[in-house]
């Protein structure tokens, strides 16, 4: 049985670490351990991510989810089967139907796609938003797709993401990146404070935050976004890195070699 690493299941689903962490601690898959206790995930478990966050993002509860899910799995093949699987959420069900053709919801719910490449073997997924163009998680999309050719337009289209729906964390994170990235610092730290904001403190955001003020030169802000990240995920293991360094800086080894002592044992995992 084919297993997929974390980093796969980012760039095949297009999720964010936070996103596929979020999932993984609300129990909607239960990932095997690999080396260094590294995390595991079968076909079966990246289809049910990716319908967990659409459901998710439906406003289904949580109870309503779980059983859906449970439903979902005992039908699920453990391997893509060649005619490719279409999955569709509406409401707390969840269709799935086998064979080329697109189910589509009639209250404008998503239709997931899932089809093999015969060619290579290759798994690849597509999600269909059957909404209009201003949708802010199209928008997030066509953001993804656009980063490694055109980064102007992939901020731009963050921003229209941002602007139709600020609770979509994943395109404040990706928009306060690329504004780093591109020495836009004060336009990023206004996005990210407007996510903590509307989205709360989720540890990823407030890490890139702390990176952004301390190259910004605010030491103390930097080292209170950090803390609020390992508060939000106290086994971030590049949070207690960054607080050690920033700790010596600072001049408190005591602090320091906690943060530091930390993170190698997560990253010994």
């Amino acid at each position: 049985m084919t297993l997929y690493g974390a980093k796969d299941v980012e760039r095949v689903l297009r999720l964010s670490r936070s996103t596929i962490r979020s999932l993984v601690a609300q129990g909607f898959v239960t990932p095997s351990r690999g080396p260094r206790n590294s995390l595991r995930f079968s076909f079966q478990d990246l289809i049910v991510l990716r319908t967990a966050q659409v459901l998710v993002r439906a406003n289904v509860p949580s109870r309503r989810i779980m059983r859906s899910l449970r439903e979902l799995r005992r039908t699920l093949p453990e391997s893509m089967p060649l005619s490719g699987l279409a999955i569709g959420a509406v409401g707390d069900q969840v269709v799935v139907r086998e064979g080329g053709g697109r189910w589509q919801a009639d209250n404008g719910q998503y239709v997931l796609e899932f089809g093999s490449d015969p060619a290579n073997g290759g798994l690849r997924v597509i999600e269909t938003p059957e909404a209009p163009a201003e949708d802010g998680q199209a928008w997030f999309e066509r953001g993804a797709e656009l980063e490694e050719r055109d980064t102007g337009a992939a901020i731009a289209a963050y921003e229209k993401s941002v602007a139709a729906d600020p609770r979509l964390l994943d395109a404040s994170i990706n928009l306060g990146r690329l504004l780093h990235d591109r020495g836009e610092l004060a336009k990023a730290e206004r996005v990210y404070r407007a996510a903590v904001a509307a989205c709360g403190d989720d540890a990823v955001l407030l890490f890139n935050l702390g990176v952004l003020l301390e190259d910004m030169g605010q030491a103390d802000a930097a080292l209170a976004a950090y803390e609020g990240a390992l508060r939000s995920d106290a086994d971030l293991a590049d949070g207690h890195y960054n607080l050690a360094l920033l700790f010596e800086k600072l001049k408190r080894p005591k602090d320091a070699l906690r943060h530091m002592a930390r993170y190698r044992i997560l990253v010994r995992r």
